[in-house]
């Protein structure tokens, strides 16, 4: 025990490393993913501590080559997932009651780690399994995570030193606790980050954990929690269950201790987790928490004053960075006719330039395959269905999967703002751009608005600074993160707190104290120096 009261590090974002060609960590990379390419991992559920091999196994592969198999994964069952609650339970007295330096410092350590010796590693996963470039698995994998880990140790000391006045007489302060029950963290394959994040900021805040990860995240997962272990997390805070979402959540909500639910997903998955929640409702001892964030459609917004250059370049990298497999990618344009004269040729040739293919092999590719053969067969179908409704492909369009499935970067024109690709979210590196009437600005910020029920991100480009503000003004609730004359992507933990609203999720910002003090639950205490021996009061006489 110590009586020290103690201030967190400062923390500060992650330096992106280039791995220019010849560069040390290209290098050192390249010799990791050749190294992980010809390992075949196996992956276990990781309950309180324990390794849990279950037989059921399915295989990860690599998306973009379909013979390169890099893990078997075993699947938990129902009951795999009950001994997860449990192990979560029993593990809540003593880490709810860890003192908080000592919790932040496993994180920190985690970080240190993650930015150090284990850097590479969760690295080659993400591009392994998740076929992200090298550029982008930095930034998610180490860089993001990294200040996920920093930040949010610093956003916890926020809250706890949130503290009620006190007056003369008496001593107010607030327990900041940990929910009751445990939390069940539901992730998406698309950010290494998001998956490290979801379950770590409440274990963070004292609550206990069953982290459920995507089938098509399964690698880097595994590797990140023996990252956690190697930092010093103990037995049951955190609880790995690979295999079926829905079953996990099935388990979950039938238990009377249900705390809270950190999701990252699909609008339709968050939804089905609000009826079952509902359904449920009079099981739990608590109402539990719902944090969610569930994709969008995003935009960019051109005005006729938009710098073409800029713009083009924030097309380019918004909308096929990672395939498009963002949920904050840009995949609906506005642009002026006057502007498209000159977007539109230079578009198609940044487009048509951008490399693609096996992303582990060589490191100078700008992108990988989508996650999986239904992805693809989605991007495909809408694709060939925007065709056949009048669109034109401008470029790409022509989707390969004889070795991995690869959708190249696509632009489609419409001159229907409410085609089904302007309006429903792909997930996938296809580009819908609308031309407008110069004078048609205003109508169409309108359009913005309506035409998609998602509210995640957005951007405008305008030198015109009365069309910033009328666009910042127009589409105010359309995007949790909106952005002037730059791509509606890439926001950085600690700057651009991420999350939407409307259909886009319950908007508690990732990467900021608004996310962390929905995993407290303060109980203030007031203590009377003097309490009163008379029960009259004055007006009494």
């Amino acid at each position: 025990m110590s009586d020290g009261r103690f201030r967190v590090p400062e923390p500060v974002n992650e330096p992106v490393r280039d791995y220019a060609p010849s560069s040390p960590e290209r290098a050192s990379l390249e010799q990791r993913l050749r190294t992980m390419s010809g390992e075949r991992v196996e992956a276990p559920n990781v309950i309180d501590g324990r390794d849990v091999t279950t037989g059921d196994t399915f295989v990860a592969r690599a998306p973009h080559r379909h013979d390169l198999e890099l893990a078997d994964v075993h699947a938990a069952g129902r009951d795999e997932v009950q001994q997860a609650i449990e192990a979560a339970l029993a593990a809540k007295h003593d880490w709810s009651r860890t003192p908080f330096e000592h919790r932040c410092a496993i994180f920190l350590r985690a970080a240190e780690l993650l930015a150090g010796p284990w850097r590479d590693t969760l690295n080659a996963a993400t591009v392994l399994h998740q076929s992200k470039s090298v550029l982008q698995a930095e930034i998610d994998a180490a860089c993001e995570l990294i200040d996920f880990l920093r930040f949010n140790v610093a956003f916890a000391q926020r809250v706890y030193d949130e503290q009620p006045q006190s007056v003369a007489g008496e001593w107010n302060r607030t327990d900041h606790r940990p929910l009751e029950g445990f939390v069940l963290a539901v992730t998406p394959f698309n950010f290494t980050a998001i998956a490290g994040n979801l379950p770590t900021a409440p274990a963070l805040m004292g609550n206990t954990v069953v982290w459920k990860p995507s089938e098509k995240q399964a690698l880097s997962a595994h590797h990140l929690m023996r990252l956690l272990q190697a930092a010093g997390l103990p037995d049951g805070v955190i609880n790995l269950v690979h295999g079926d979402g829905a079953q996990a959540v099935d388990v979950a909500t039938a238990s009377p201790h249900l705390g809270g639910l950190h999701f990252t997903g699909s609008a339709a998955v968050l939804s089905g987790l609000f009826r079952k929640v509902g359904e449920n409702i009079d099981r739990f001892r608590a109402f539990p928490r719902i944090v969610g964030e569930s994709g969008g459609k995003d935009f960019v917004v051109a005005h006729p004053s938009a710098d073409v250059d800029r713009l083009v370049v924030a097309l380019g990298r918004g909308a096929f960075e990672y395939q498009g497999q963002k949920c904050s990618a840009a995949s609906r344009a506005y642009v002026p006719r006057s502007v498209w004269q000159h977007v539109r040729d230079p578009l198609a040739d940044l487009a048509s330039s951008l490399t693609m293919g096996d992303v582990g092999e060589d490191l100078s590719t700008f992108m990988g395959a989508v996650i999986d053969g239904r992805a693809w067969a989605r991007h495909r179908d809408a694709i060939d269905q925007a065709a056949h409704a009048g669109a034109e492909v401008l470029v790409g369009g022509d989707p390969d999967d004889a070795d991995g499935w690869f959708v190249p970067p696509t632009v489609l024109v419409t001159d229907d703002p409410r085609a089904s690709t302007m309006t429903e979210e792909l997930f996938g590196p296809i580009l819908t751009v609308h031309v407008y009437d110069d004078a048609d600005f205003d109508t169409v910020l309108g359009e913005v608005d309506q035409a998609a029920p998602y509210a995640l991100t957005g951007s405008i480009f305008a030198d015109d600074r009365r069309a910033v503000a009328r666009a910042t003004d127009a589409l105010r609730d359309t995007a949790g993160n909106f952005y002037v004359n730059d791509k509606p992507t890439g926001s950085i933990v600690g700057r651009q707190p991420f999350g939407g609203a409307r259909r886009s999720g319950t908007n508690d910002k990732a990467g900021s104290v608004l996310n962390l003090q929905r995993w407290v639950s303060p109980r203030v205490i007031k203590e009377t120096w003097v309490s009163p021996v008379d029960p009259r009061y004055p007006h009494m006489g």
